[in-house]
């Protein structure tokens, strides 16, 4: 056991920190907001990009209109033919 226990690092807010370590804590946040900002961009960017959302869905797009496409068709006739009688 050593006769001295290290006293800790001051945590982020606490009581005690100098100018310059506060400066830096404020630098580092910036810096870490900016990094995040940037990556929520690049998402967004993704996710609202129609284009690129039909190129990746295209297949269930296609099924989706064709599955439509029958049910509005069926109805259609359906009420043709309730009609006639």
């Amino acid at each position: 056991m050593s006769a001295t226990p290290s006293s800790p690092a001051p945590r982020p807010g606490a009581p005690g920190r100098t100018a310059a370590e506060i400066r830096r804590d404020i630098d580092m946040q910036q810096a870490e907001l900016a990094s995040s900002v940037g990556e929520l961009r690049v998402k967004v960017n993704e996710l609202t990009d129609w284009r690129g959302q039909l190129e990746a869905h295209r297949e269930q797009i296609i099924r989706g209109a064709a599955i439509a496409g029958f049910v509005v068709g069926g109805l259609v006739a359906f009420r043709a033919l309730r009609r006639r009688r």
